[in-house]
């Protein structure tokens, strides 16, 4: 009787031990807060995510859809401690890649246990300058018929027109798009990614003759809700915004790297954006 006892003992020990050293084995996780500045709500089909790098490799740190901050994640603390960067990208909200997208936001090195993060993957905007004109080439009445104040175009009036921007080259993932702010809100003139030719966009133009080899727009008809057109640009904002790719939004994207005003005068005077470099979103990352 005492030999059973005794060897009962024995294995309970055992499974004891055994069950501590299963628990020592499984990972342990840590927190990740992120402070963000600047972000906008991307809509329901895309979310925010972030990603610690550990040896080269991008590792999720999670999903996220709201832009109130702080946020604290739960992540493997190994990779934690080890990581070396961390990246914010755009990703669709039904994602069957686990890669990051090319829509990479923010990213900044970790020193010691935080890292300061910025836009400066997507470009560095620190010399970001242009100008734009006023002028209405699709215009069906025909040309010099006083209707220059209807189009915004983005360049330098001439024959043709040039482009003027000091911008950076998008890496993919990116591209840049012009907006006219009118009574209910921004317009959009287009997505482009080259200076020198025509955007993607021409529904509010009319078509007697194509616009000019830059940017822009012409506003004479499909008037988006709470809009009349024509569209009168003397006086309005006009700003240049980076949007991701693909875009589900119809809003401008928080990075706006220039804004300007229209003045009275139509081509062939120019009217000069100014650096817009406070919508810019940063923030820090702590582990």
């Amino acid at each position: 009787m005492i030999k059973r006892m005794f060897l009962a003992i024995i294995a309970l020990g055992v499974f004891a031990t055994s069950c501590s050293n299963d628990d020592d084995n499984e990972p342990t996780n840590a927190n990740l807060t992120l402070n963000l500045q600047g972000l906008e709500a991307l809509g329901d089909d895309f979310v925010y995510e972030g990603w610690i790098i550990v040896d080269g490799v991008p590792v999720t740190t999670g999903t996220f859809s709201s832009v109130t901050f702080p946020q604290t994640f739960s992540v493997n603390a190994t990779q934690l401690e080890n990581a070396t960067r961390f990246v914010l990208s755009i990703e669709p909200a039904n994602d069957p890649d686990p890669a990051p997208a090319d829509t990479k936001l923010l990213v900044g090195d970790f020193s010691g246990n935080s890292a300061s993060i910025n836009s400066e993957i997507v470009g560095d905007f620190s010399n970001a300058s242009g100008a734009f004109f006023l002028r209405s080439p699709t215009d069906e009445t025909g040309t010099n018929n006083g209707n220059d104040h209807y189009g915004v175009w983005f360049g330098t009036p001439g024959m043709p027109p040039v482009p003027n921007f000091n911008l950076p080259v998008l890496p993919s993932g990116w591209a840049y798009e012009g907006w006219v702010i009118g009574e209910s809100g921004p317009i959009t003139t287009g997505t482009f990614t080259a200076f020198d030719a025509r955007d993607s966009f021409d529904d509010f133009s009319e078509t007697s003759q194509p616009g000019p080899p830059v940017p822009g727009e012409d506003f004479f008809i499909n008037a988006p809700t709470g809009e009349t057109f024509p569209l009168d640009v003397r006086g309005r904002t006009v700003v240049i915004s980076v949007e991701p790719v693909p875009d589900n939004s119809p809003a401008p994207f928080a990075i706006k790297p220039l804004v300007g005003t229209a003045g009275q005068e139509t081509a062939p005077a120019t009217h000069n954006f100014g650096q817009n470099l406070g919508s810019l979103p940063s923030g820090t990352v702590t582990r």
